[in-house]
């Protein structure tokens, strides 16, 4: 006789899937998402997954969204420990924390952090939609309202900062800089971080 498939028992199928495609990209980065190996931890058949995610892509791209709000969560977490009253220099000491936020997030989860930006075939991650950028945007309006920033220097700024942050994050996970002490690792981010904040507050 033919077997039929046993629902699922356990809540909302598509966030258990969600869930278990989480830890497996926190472990092996987004090349660790397979939807069937997904579908087998959840406790259901690949089949059951299908219904929920046309393929692996879309999977995906759930995925991605949660480790970009683990990554924003993380700059909040930095921006919430700002205690400076200061208008200018608390704006500067705003910015500092989001950039050191966003490296930590990367350096402590390199699976999560590259699941964030991979590229996906159904189209590129709009950076718009993404809340960590929309965090550092505000912060930067923070420093022109502040005075630190002109509205000149405010343009374009979001990207070189974002550029900044990243490209240090990619090289201490993935590249020559990813064999640093902890020491080491702390010193060379606070030093672009120092380097970003000059360069934009400068007179």
């Amino acid at each position: 006789m033919p077997t039929t498939e046993k629902p699922y028992h356990h809540g909302n199928l598509r966030q258990a899937l969600v869930d278990s495609g989480a830890e497996l990209a926190r472990a092996s980065g987004p090349e660790g998402v397979v939807l069937r190996e997904v579908a087998r931890r959840t406790g259901v058949s690949h089949n059951a997954a299908y219904r929920h995610f046309a393929d692996r892509d879309e999977l995906l791209g759930e995925i991605a969204a949660v480790a970009a709000d683990h990554l924003e969560r993380a700059m909040r977490t930095r921006l919430d420990e700002v205690d400076e009253t200061d208008p200018a220099r608390r704006a500067a000491a705003r910015l500092r924390a989001t950039g050191r936020g966003y490296i930590e997030f990367a350096v402590a989860e390199p699976g999560l952090f590259h699941v964030a930006f991979c590229p996906l075939e159904s189209g590129p991650h709009s950076k718009e939609d993404a809340g960590a950028y929309l965090l550092l945007g505000s912060v930067l309006d923070e420093l022109v309202e502040a005075g630190a920033v002109t509205p000149a220097d405010r343009v374009g700024a979001d990207a070189a900062c974002w550029a900044a942050v990243h490209g240090l994050s990619v090289l201490m996970i993935d590249g020559p800089l990813r064999d640093l002490t902890q020491e080491e690792r702390s010193g060379v981010m606070e030093k672009l971080l120092t380097t970003v904040e000059r360069g934009l507050t400068r007179r």
